[in-house]
């Protein structure tokens, strides 16, 4: 009698293929969104639960510090027990916690339940692309499958704005929670009918004591970085890199050494591997840093709504979906390492825009940019994804998969540390606080441009006026700045990238 995983490998109907692939883009979809929709919710939660300053922060930053150390054991969890088993615990775990956030008495409650949403959601996002690896034998196949995949992830970065809009236009805050029913119910019901099961034929134990070291490895490395982004270098940033570093070192030894290691590290020995993690990481760096600015601006400096900003994004959002889908029978006649670095020159081409486009205030030309970027990132990820999955046997792809979006978690939190931080800086050296402007308003004024916004409204008009004016003008003169990081960045991904992807064969 075949057991499940050989039934996988003896193929999935083409008709079912793509029936699963459908039903394992709705957590996609749904992590993403999620990803983007909390901050439009943030003024209407300190509204209605008073949260503290310190418990505001929690709120936002404890489901990317849980996810993140999470998501490395998860991968290897799924490669045990079942990769299908695991994103349905997974989906149903994320729909309950999601629906008692919705319902949160208080801030506690909520920074409880956002902790659970990461655990949760560790859980669903490597099985799901270790799932298409194992559905997808063909080549091909797998390379369309991987850019609707990555399409997912961008396409709900972009319709974060608009649906937390529309809600939170409509409904109660907690209904950017209750979306999640909606769209899990059908995974729960369709899953198990559509989706094979598969695993690692030949399991480890689970390794309690490397789960911990790369927890503590990954958590405190996103927490530093935030930290870092937030009060800039201190004691606290300083010493949490200092443990993540001894962590980190702690669980390679113990994975060279093990007999069957939780996370076999050897893979980035293999320069396909790591290159197209590197590129990967890059990618989603890129993406989060211009999100990061071009969301602001969007919304306090061209004074546009949520959805509007959001309506903004879909050119971009339509030319990542496009490119990525385009990429898959170019790279049957073209090297990958040749179409990564096409992409990754896209992503210089579409900064050096941003350059010009910011400080002019354009926001055609923002849009412009954020196409150019979106063409390029389409491209690099579907083939840099595929190439970490095939970089692999079938029965680890679980593994290999949480790499991948440890990638993609770690490249979005250092996007909006690194270049929100040079955004941040260029800020407060520029503005400029009108005199008449209180102590603790001039303050708050002086720290973001969302702080000026927010007092600008309580004061009166020849106040106001001068305020935003110089406000707008000093968050954008940061733009020429991180730009320019953003080209030098996406020029050594596309060094890296053509050095360490040409042996890759499509």
């Amino acid at each position: 009698m075949l057991t499940a995983t050989a039934r996988t490998r003896r193929g999935v109907g083409h008709t079912r293929r793509w029936a699963a692939l459908v039903v394992l883009m709705l957590p996609v979809l749904l992590v993403a969104v999620d990803n983007t929709v909390l901050s439009f919710a943030l003024p209407p939660i300190s509204e209605a639960l008073r949260p503290s300053g310190n418990q505001l922060l929690w709120i936002v930053d404890v489901y990317p510090l849980v996810l993140a150390g999470l998501l490395v054991p998860m991968g290897s969890l799924g490669d045990r027990i079942g990769r299908r088993r695991l994103l349905l615990v997974g989906g149903t775990g994320f729909t309950v916690v999601s629906a008692a956030a919705a319902f949160a008495p208080d801030a506690a409650w909520l920074i409880a339940a956002r902790a659970g949403m990461g655990l949760f959601g560790a859980m669903l996002m490597p099985s799901t692309l270790s799932l298409i690896r194992n559905i997808f034998t063909d080549p091909t196949e797998r390379r369309t499958a991987i850019a609707i995949w990555a399409a997912g992830f961008s396409g709900g970065a972009a319709l974060g704005p608009i649906v937390g809009g529309f809600l939170l236009e409509h409904f109660f805050w907690g209904s950017v929670f209750l979306l999640a029913v909606p769209v899990m119910v059908p995974l729960l019901v369709l899953g198990p009918l559509l989706v094979p099961e598969s695993r690692d034929p030949r399991p480890g134990p689970i390794d309690p004591l490397s789960i911990l070291l790369v927890m503590l490895t990954m958590t405190p490395l996103v927490y530093g970085i935030k930290t870092f982004s937030t009060h800039g270098v201190g004691l606290e940033s300083i010493l949490a890199v200092l443990v993540s570093l001894a962590a980190g070192i702690a669980f390679v030894r113990r994975q060279l050494r093990g007999r069957e290691p939780m996370l076999d590290v050897r893979l980035f020995a293999n320069p396909v591997f790591s290159g197209a993690v590197s590129a990967n990481l890059l990618s989603v760096f890129s993406l989060v840093g211009f999100l990061y600015f071009v969301s602001q601006h969007l919304q306090l400096v061209s004074g546009r709504s949520p959805m509007e900003a959001g309506f903004f994004l879909v050119p971009g959002l339509a030319l990542t979906i496009m490119a990525g889908l385009a990429v898959v029978p170019i790279v049957r006649r073209v090297r990958p390492a040749y179409v990564v670095a096409s992409g990754l020159l896209l992503n210089v081409a579409g900064f050096a825009v941003i350059g010009f486009a910011g400080p002019l205030g354009s926001d055609l030309g923002l849009i412009i940019a954020f196409m150019v970027l979106g063409a390029g990132i389409g491209a690099a990820e579907t083939i840099s994804n595929d190439l970490i999955l095939s970089a692999v046997p079938a029965h680890k792809a679980g593994a290999a998969s949480a790499i991948s979006e440890t990638a993609y978690e770690t490249g979005a939190v250092l996007g909006t540390a690194v270049l929100g931080s040079i955004l941040n800086a260029a800020y407060r050296a520029h503005v400029e606080i009108p005199a008449g402007v209180p102590g603790d308003a001039a303050e708050s004024a002086r720290e973001t441009l969302g702080g000026a916004a927010q007092v600008s409204g309580g004061l009166p008009a020849e106040l106001a006026g001068p305020l935003m004016d110089s406000a707008r003008h000093a968050f954008d003169s940061g733009v020429a700045i991180t730009s320019g990081i953003g080209v030098v960045l996406m020029l050594a991904a596309t060094v890296i990238a053509l050095r360490t992807l040409r042996s890759a064969r499509s």
